[in-house]
């Protein structure tokens, strides 16, 4: 060995007696000693392999004992010069042997198996191809010769040979194994970056870039025959028969790594341009190899999968390139072979596939089932055999069972396709040494004995790697048939695959896969590549079933316009037929059958593979959304219809299904719900978030509640509720500049989003105060810890959204949750309001530096617009004084008045925010918010436009509940505006672009406000009033609109690649938009109806009390009464600071003012629009209106004249 890794006179020799021996065998003519100099370079190339083999544990052991000599690796001494020719050419001397395969297939062998050798080593492939082309006729000698080699005929099965002698069994075996070498020289180059040696070899360009290469057949425009034709000639033996490819069945093996080759080929991108134009256009590979889908080869199962694996990730590529580049008629040749269940015709012309362009992908709807075939994709899948037999456990009398497992797993290595095998030969003298220490008489005497079992224990471990081999081929195989699938239904065009054909595709290959899974057989290896499989059929099942379009059955005047659906539409039947049949072509019933053996795939998952039910709960969460009703749009319409209408309508497909899946759901009891809620709380984030997810959607379609009852009776609601604590350190920590990972936020969102959903059925809102969520809340510390920002960096910025959010964001993405989850507990906690009010307003006092910081209201942000429209929700529902009178909780007086000062505070940021939105101050919040709006500007503009609305609802709402409140009747009012409408003849006046001095918010604001928000709020109606009829005039004809308005609406959608979508999908994308529009204006418009019906209250209320009830400070005779009233009112209501308010100071004066003011403001073109919106709206809406009787009752105060 030391004298092979050094240049040596030994090295010097051997490589010498190589050069002479290839210039020999290459004059073609007898000489004398032949047969000897073939055996010395036979034997010269055998050490040279030899030493390769080994020269790494050489160099190892030569470290290991410290000996002062130096070696080199063969790789590079063969790099060397020729001291005879002056060149290094001592690896092209090597390689020349394989021109010589045919009469000396030993010294090819040698010879293939060192190039194969040194190959591995990048830097020596680079310098290998330029020694190898340096010389043209060099060149195309080697060429030659790599070609010759794998030209040669011989099968794997020499067995079969069986006239000959053992000599030429020998030679076919030597032959055969040459060109395993020769494969898995290009395979290992291929790996290795450009150029190398298998660039050259399989006849590429590499004196110019690799993807301007045009392949073509040999002798075509000078085109040598090279390695890719001799694999593609390998390849098509037999493609024209029934049987296949002979390669497949004659050498599994060869054919296997044939298959790799093209695969990566068409995987590289340097190569795939070139590799599968040459194969699509010469040879029709790919169509003529997937014609014989799938291989049959019991004996040589492993090759046969493999070689299936790479076919059909060739066929994936293929189809995703044809696709991206429009060659439809290429694309849909092959769906049709493989998709089709009518048998395939013989093709004649060689492009093929032309004359079936009109035909449908597959012939699902002809009923002639005796011509029916099974889906080449089908019959694919059947031949993976899920099941596998597993060795028998060893059964040992002399080992310890325990300690050999423990050898087995020390003598595991990675193999060349790296799979963990145990290594047979270690493990062999790993056992014998261990017989052979044994002393003594007695094991002398059992060695026999002890041999024999170490034979039982290598038979068991070879049967064991033939296990693990065999698994991750089926592995392999089902990834690459997942790949195809995946491809076909996701990039192939989708108008190729007719809806219904989609659908009933996509079930035959769901059911399938689920059969095979759910045998009691099936190795649990599989089931993570199945349920990454059924996740995306799934999702597209949900796509498909949604998406198709059919004629609605009513067309009656009024719901013709409205009864397609957006999305989806499933409501049709049969002509013939008056009754919806379900749901799109595959039935009710096959959907049944999908859901009934998904949940039989997650119960059969027990208590492990929780990756995998993650994949489940995804594909349950899309099947739960194909019964889930589309956004239709609030067009106004559906509420001229009675209760009676309402009540006795038939039950549409949509609650039908969801019905019949809640009740499959339920027959499945607690075992189904143990796996479910267990996973929610604990394990991998992304599988807790979406069975959160999953039981979010399933609680909001249970009317039985039964799942509700589970989750609060097992204790699974509790443990959700108090893992709110165990987050807060882990949010606090995503408040930094740099966080760390975002997966807790996300967690944290799907825990919310979950209680939330809880929280709007009344029983769920009662468990959850039961389980103290709001208390929990209150304890969280990160609802503190607003980031502050920086309001001049916000409105200059222009750069582009990043990934991660700000902290502000952040911060947002924590506080909103908790917001919306007090508001929702408020509203639908019925019985039980006063303790949930009691809570929440603990919620808002221990978070109240937080709390008034956003009413202060700094930066005006879509995101800091929706906490305020939030928190003023929550503020008008929980935080009024008369709350703490009827809190049934023991508190000292010294905590009482620290409520009430908080609430007081509240309330008069609370009012403090009417001028800013109620009034024209509004206006100019939006104009500076405009500049700001980055990305999706409509539909940032929509949300910031219903937040103010929002807004200003609820603080007149907060005012309304107050006054009904504090008030016990109506000499006694209680007073929230000062008797002055100056600011509304002010906004109202010529300069209306001059700034109005905001009212400071501890002062309490004149009617004036409440007079210009009824104005606005009117004239806001009918602009969103125009708004909405015109979006539903377009939703009714969406076909007609043109194209710069479609591709306009598209843009707040899908803001880019519009132009690379169909004009259908376009469509779909323009009545999504639509929908979104109408349904923000309808709000809208409920929010303007809102408003002005509680502005009229509130300003009836005050003009009532100011005209009729007030008695002025300037009346000397009732000076005393007044002051008497004052301090009255004072002491039972201490929120409310009147001295410092102006409001004691009311004098005879501004009452008269206040009358001619109000008849000015609210004159008759106001009540005429008053009047005009409740016609048009609030009758529509509600069989009860108040804005007459209002209008009626202010219009009489106003005309009293003051005695």
């Amino acid at each position: 060995m030391y004298h092979l890794l050094n240049e040596s006179p030994m090295l010097e020799l051997a490589l010498s007696l190589l050069e002479e021996g290839v210039k020999q065998l290459d004059t073609y003519a007898p000489f004398p000693g032949k047969k000897h100099l073939e055996k010395a370079v036979q034997h010269c190339l055998a050490l040279l392999n030899l030493t390769l083999q080994k020269e790494n544990l050489f160099m190892d052991l030569l470290r290991e004992s410290q000996l002062a000599l130096i070696v080199s690796p063969l790789e590079q001494l063969l790099q060397g010069i020729n001291p005879r020719t002056k060149k290094a050419d001592n690896v092209v001397n090597i390689a020349r042997y394989l021109y010589h395969g045919n009469s000396n297939p030993e010294l090819a062998f040698e010879s293939a198996k060192i190039l194969c050798c040194i190959s591995c080593n990048s830097n020596i492939q680079i310098k290998m191809v330029g020694d190898f082309t340096h010389d043209q006729n060099v060149s195309q000698k080697l060429m030659a010769g790599f070609v010759e080699c794998l030209d040669s005929e011989d099968t794997e099965e020499f067995v079969r040979v069986e006239e000959g002698s053992e000599l030429e069994k020998k030679l076919a075996a030597i032959r055969h194994e040459t060109r395993i070498h020769i494969l898995n020289l290009l395979i290992t180059s291929l790996e290795r970056s450009p150029p190398n040696l298998a660039l050259y070899l399989l006849g590429f360009e590499l004196k110019k870039p690799i993807s301007t290469t045009n392949l073509q057949d040999p002798g075509v425009l000078g085109c040598p025959r090279t390695c890719l034709h001799a694999i593609l000639n390998i390849l098509e033996k037999g493609t024209d028969g029934r049987s296949g490819p002979v390669a497949v069945q004659a050498c599994p093996q060869l054919a296997e790594l044939c298959y790799q080759v093209i695969y990566q080929l068409c995987a590289c991108s340097d190569t795939s341009g070139p590799t599968m134009r040459y194969l699509r256009t010469s040879q029709d590979f790919l169509f003529s190899q997937l014609q014989h889908l799938p291989f049959s080869n019991k004996e040589y199962e492993i090759s046969m999968l493999n070689q299936m694996s790479w076919l059909m990730k060739t066929a994936s590529i293929e189809l995703r390139v044809t696709s991206l580049n429009r060659q439809r008629s290429h694309t849909q040749r092959l769906l049709h072979l493989l998709l089709d269940d009518l048998p395939v015709k013989p093709y004649s012309d060689g492009e093929g596939g032309m004359e079936d362009e009109n035909r449908s992908v597959s012939g699902f709807l002809h009923f002639d089932t005796a011509t029916k075939v099974r889906r080449k994709i089908l019959s694919i899948l059947d031949s993976i055999d899920f099941s596998q037999e597993i060795p028998e456990p060893l059964q040992l009398d002399f080992f310890d069972r325990a300690q050999i497992e423990q050898v087995i797993a020390n003598c595991e290595h990675k193999n060349l396709q790296g799979q963990t095998v145990c290594n047979v030969k270690l493990l062999h003298r790993v056992l014998v040494a261990e017989v052979n220490a044994l002393q003594g008489m007695a094991a002398i005497g059992q060695r026999p004995l002890l041999m024999e079992e170490i034979s039982t224990i290598l038979q068991y471990v070879v049967g064991r790697n033939k296990l693990l081999q065999c698994l991750h081929a089926k592995r392999h195989a089902l990834e690459s048939w997942r790949q195809l699938v995946e491809i076909i239904l996701t990039a192939c065009p989708q108008e190729l695959i007719q809806a219904e054909d989609r659908q009933l595709i996509i079930r035959d290959i769901l059911q399938d896969v689920h059969d095979k899974v759910l045998d009691d057989e099936a190795a649990q290896e599989l089931m993570p590549v199945v349920a990454g499989a059924v996740f995306t059929l799934t999702a597209h099942l949900s796509q498909a079933v949604r998406t198709e379009q059919k004629q609605p059955l009513v067309s009656g005047p009024a719901e013709a316009h409205y009864a397609f659906m957006l999305d989806s539409s499933f409501t049709s039947a049969p002509a013939a037929e008056s009754q919806p049949v379900g749901f799109a072509s595959i039935g009710d019933s096959s959907l049944h059958i999908i859901l009934k053996k998904l949940l039989d795939f997650i119960l059969k998952t027990g208590g492990g593979f929780q990756r995998v039910r993650t994949h489940l709960y995804g594909s349950l969460l899309y099947y739960l959304q194909i019964a889930q009703r589309p956004d239709e749009p609030d067009t106004l319409e559906a509420a001229k219809k009675t209760m009676w209408e309402r009540l006795t309508a038939p039950e549409d497909v949509f609650s039908k299904l969801q019905r019949e899946n809640m009740a499959i759901i339920e027959s499945y009891g607690a075992a189904l719900m143990e796996v479910v809620c267990r996973d929610a709380c604990d394990g991998h984030e992304i599988g807790r978030m979406l069975a959160l997810a999953l039981l979010d959607r399933i609680v909001s379609v249970d009317k039985q509640q039964q799942w509700l009852l589970y989750l609060s009776n097992s204790g699974y609601l509790k443990v959700l509720v108090d893992s709110l604590l165990e987050d807060d350190r882990t949010l606090q920590s995503l408040l930094t500049p740099q966080p760390p990972l975002l997966k807790a936020l996300y967690t944290y969102e799907s825990k919310m989003a979950f209680l939330t959903r809880v929280a709007k059925l009344q029983q769920g809102s009662l468990e959850l105060l039961r389980s103290g969520v709001i208390v929990r809340l209150a304890q969280c510390q990160v609802y503190d810890m607003r980031p502050e920002v920086d309001s001049h960096s916000m409105f200059g910025m222009r750069d582009p959204p990043i990934f991660i959010p700000t902290p502000v964001d952040r911060y947002r993405q924590i506080l909103l949750p908790a917001l919306q989850l007090c508001q929702v507990i408020l509203t639908s906690s019925m019985s039980q309001h006063l303790q949930a009010a009691g809570q929440v307003l603990q919620f808002l006092v221990s978070h109240s530096d937080t709390i008034q910081a956003i009413l202060r209201c700094q930066d005006v942000s879509a995101g800091s617009l929706q906490e305020l429209a939030l928190l003023t929700g929550i503020i008008s529902k929980a935080a009024l004084p008369g709350m703490l009178n009827e809190l049934d909780v023991d508190v000292n007086e010294g905590s009482l008045m620290e409520l009430q000062g908080h609430i007081a505070r509240f309330q008069r940021q609370c009012l403090g925010l009417l001028s800013r939105f109620g009034g024209s101050d509004r206006l100019r919040q939006f104009k500076l918010q405009e500049d700001n709006v980055e990305g999706d500007r409509l539909s940032k503009k929509d949300e910031i436009e219903l937040a103010m609305q929002q807004i200003c609802a609820n603080v007149m709402e907060y005012c309304h509940s107050f006054m009904q409140q504090n008030s016990p009747n109506l000499q006694n009012a209680v007073c929230l505006f000062t008797p002055s409408l100056s600011e509304t003849v002010n906004r109202d006046g010529a300069r209306q672009d001059t700034q109005v001095p905001v009212v400071p918010y501890w002062r309490l604001p004149g009617l004036g406000i409440i007079i210009y928000l009824l104005k606005q709020s009117a004239s806001d109606f009918f602009s969103y009033y125009d708004s909405h009829r015109r979006s539903v005039n377009k939703l009714q004809n969406v076909e007609q609109l043109p194209p710069d308005e479609i591709k306009e609406l598209c843009q707040s959608v899908m803001p880019a690649g519009i132009d690379k979508i169909s004009t259908a999908q376009k469509c779909v994308l323009a009545r999504r938009r639509l929908v979104k529009l109408i349904n923000n204006r309808a709000k809208l418009l409920s929010l303007c109806s809102y408003i002005i019906e509680t502005c009229l209250f509130i300003l009836w209320r005050h003009l009532e009390y100011y005209l009729l009830h007030c008695t002025p400070m300037d009346s000397q005779d009732s000076l005393f009464a007044s002051r008497t009233l004052l301090k009255s009112r004072r002491l039972q209501e201490p929120n409310l600071d009147f001295s410092r308010s102006g409001l004691a100071q009311v004098n005879q004066h501004d009452i008269d003012q206040l009358q001619s003011d109000a008849i000015n403001a609210f004159g008759e073109s106001l009540q005429k629009k008053l009047l005009d919106i409740e016609g048009l709206y609030s009758k529509v809406r509600s069989r009860y209106s108040f804005i007459q009787a209002l209008v009626r009752r202010i219009r009489g105060l106003l005309r009293i004249s003051r005695n």
